[in-house]
């Protein structure tokens, strides 16, 4: 139905109302999943303009994506029912950023027309000043140096505010190229994503004239998605709502799940300490789910010690009880997941309401090969299908070049990943060799060396992985196709090129290699795995229609689905063990935000299931239910246990305390004494 400007106040509940009407002063919405948080946003912009409190040039809106700010910008106008030149100030953290720092450039030493860079530009300078300085980066790769230089900006620190850490030279060489980078951005009259949040904040504290201007001209601010922001942002947003305090933060703090892109949840839990008299608003009616997917989240969500608190509710009816399924393996999980899709839930909704919402990107290929079988459609949102990522396309180019030298794309994918001097040049002068012999690039390059035509910087590089594709052949004649993969990884290096980059990127693609190996074992030689991988990508191309839904749990925040499966709840994969060595509780408390995040994206029906048994690094391993599971709330789940046996409930009753640090086997150590599968 349209609302018009006579009814904009009419279709909100009694707490909407109460974030809408009272405009002064500071105010913190805590909406919870699926409450209406940019209903409420919009509405309390109107309603500004309406009481005439402000024009709408002196609102400042705040957003984390350009979609949801275009969003806002649409349902701004149409509540206003009207036809307006005059916009609030309405978009990202970055773009305000920009077109503050436009308007007073020269106050950072730069010209209104530079240039905002991305990230491959950024790469190529880092790249060029390691070059310059004699930085290795083969020790430490420019992806790394990068993140750093990203976490300092994001703690409001130029250069000569960084304090590196005794016993760290890496971190003070990396300052160093963190020097070097700024004074060549401003010699290039250019600035990164990072500069334009941080270059502002420098600005506001060095001209208070020029604060004044904005403080004057902003008389409300209004922010979404709060409890995502990081350091920087928070102090961008403090020094603009110094003089009128009319700031208005909306968020979750129980959706909080971005700390590895530097978002501080504290920002959002103390915001009532750094804005005195702080009007508090709970938005904890749920329009999305039913009462027992909202029951169960809340339960779980509630062993979390750091939040505001609060208890999602419905008028809708109960619904579902939560499907808790355990499975004796993954391969099951799968088939089983898809049956349920097969058998149920396509008569009851379309493909394109239905999601499978994974811990780690690398779990979707068992679903992936699963739907490919059985003929289901399928996207990956968010991401790249398994065989078409580049890890994997580069891994399996590998493969058939050893199976067949003629591959000549095979050929000229890896002849030189990792980096080994076989340049362009070196390419052109294969092709030209074989275009003119008749020959492939292979035999080309193997004629052009006997004849002793190489250049000497690319002979060395070139010998080496040619006696490697020989080796290799040699290999595959007394090895299992899928040993000879894990072979060809370590022998080539690219295992250790991944390793060296340090990176999460680089993290999530050497889980994917795992996945790989693992997924090779289902086949019989790598001929019929290679036959696979090509009809694979092939009938990817031809899927029309409604598809399953494939992404993170990540990925999936501020999307619902009718029906979601939420698969591999086990200790290890969920929570995720590296992230629990690294940040301990902390870190424990933002997974069971993920998982509180993935259960709330279910509408009517949501699947939660784990796995007796994970192949991992080519070893069968028993694998330990997550904690999470055992904060389900009995009354509002149903056990459907698949394994056969005379143990009613096998797996699911586990006497285990997780305090002493347990660790799923193959993630981490298997501390045997605390596994009692069986009650």
């Amino acid at each position: 139905m349209e609302i018009s400007k006579q009814n904009y106040l009419d279709y909100l509940n009694k707490n909407q109302k109460e974030a809408i009407i009272g405009l002064d002063g500071p105010c913190l919405i805590v909406a919870g999943a699926g409450s209406g948080k940019t209903k409420v946003l919009t509405s309390r912009v109107v309603h500004i303009i309406k009481q005439k409190k402000a024009w709408p040039n002196q609102i400042l809106c705040v957003t984390f994506t350009n979609k949801a700010a275009k969003e806002m910008q649409n349902r701004v106008l149409k509540l206003l029912n009207q036809k307006t030149k005059s916009l609030p100030w309405l978009g990202t953290f970055h773009s305000v950023s920009a077109k503050i720092l436009r308007k007073h450039a020269q106050a950072v030493d730069l010209n209104s027309r530079f240039t905002i860079i991305d990230q491959e530009d950024q790469l190529r300078l880092i790249k060029n000043i390691c070059k310059a300085e004699n930085f290795d980066i083969k020790k430490i790769s420019p992806q790394f140096i990068l993140s750093l230089i990203n976490q300092w900006k994001n703690k409001g620190l130029l250069p000569r505010n960084v304090v590196t850490k005794k016993g760290l030279p890496l971190e003070k060489a990396i300052l160093n190229v963190y020097k070097f980078y700024q004074e060549r951005l401003k010699i290039l009259n250019s600035c990164d994503f990072g500069d334009l949040i941080l270059l502002c904040v420098k600005m506001f504290e060095n001209n208070p004239d020029i604060l004044e201007l904005y403080h004057n001209n902003f008389k409300y601010i209004l922010v979404d998605e709060y409890q995502d922001s990081n350091y920087i942002q928070s102090k961008w947003l403090n020094l603009l709502a110094k003089k009128n305090n009319n700031i208005c933060c909306v968020g979750d703090d129980d959706q909080s799940i971005y700390s590895w892109r530097g978002a501080e949840i504290k920002n959002f839990l103390d915001f009532s300490k750094i804005y005195k008299n702080t009007k508090i608003i709970k938005l904890e009616q749920n329009y999305r789910s039913t009462q027992n997917i909202l029951s169960a989240a809340s339960e779980l969500i509630s062993n979390n010690k750091d939040r505001m608190g609060k208890k999602l509710w419905t008028d809708s009816k109960d619904g579902e009880l939560v499907k808790l399924t355990c499975y004796k393996n993954g391969k099951e999980e799968a088939t089983g997941v898809s049956d349920i899709i097969e058998s149920k839930l396509k008569k009851k909704y379309s493909l394109n309401n239905i999601a499978i919402l994974v811990r780690a990107i690398f779990q979707t290929r068992e679903f992936e090969e699963r739907f490919l079988k059985i003929g289901m459609g399928y996207r990956v949102v968010g991401g790249t299908k398994f065989y078409e990522r580049a890890e994997i396309k580069d891994s399996v180019a590998f493969l058939r070049i050893v199976n067949q030298k003629n591959d000549d794309l095979a050929f000229e994918r890896i002849i030189n990943v990792p980096k080994r001097s076989i340049g362009d040049g070196a390419l052109k002068q294969f092709h030209e060799w074989g275009r003119k012999n008749k020959k492939s690039l292979e035999n080309s390059a193997v004629e052009l060396l006997q004849l002793d035509k190489i250049k000497p910087k690319t002979k060395l590089g070139l010998l080496k992985i040619l006696n490697l594709f020989n080796k290799w052949r040699s290999d595959l004649k007394k090895k299992k196709h899928y040993e000879l993969m894990e072979i060809i990884l370590d022998e080539s290096g690219y295992s250790k090129m991944l390793k060296g980059k340090k990176d999460l990127e680089s993290e999530g693609r050497l889980e994917n290699l795992k996945e790989l190996i693992k997924g090779m074992r289902d086949f019989d030689n790598l001929q019929s795995f290679l036959e696979h991988v090509a009809l694979a990508t092939s009938i990817d191309q031809d899927w029309n229609g409604q598809k399953v839904n494939l992404m993170t749990m990540h990925g999936a925040k501020g999307l619902e689905f009718d029906a979601v499966f939420l698969p591999g709840w086990e200790e290890g994969l969920f929570p995720h063990q590296k992230s629990l060595e690294e940040k301990g509780d902390l870190a424990l408390e933002e997974e069971r935000r993920l998982a509180y995040v993935g259960v709330t994206r279910a509408k009517k029906e949501s699947f939660i299931s784990f796995a007796m048994n994970r192949l991992y690094r080519g070893d069968w391993v028993d694998s330990l239910a997550s904690r999470f599971i055992n904060e389900l709330p009995e009354k509002n789940i149903k056990k459907e246990d698949q394994i056969e046996s005379s143990n009613e409930d096998l797996f699911f009753n586990q006497d285990i305390d997780y305090s002493e640090g347990i660790r799923s086997p193959g993630w981490a150590r298997l501390q045997k004494k605390n596994l009692k599968r069986i009650k």
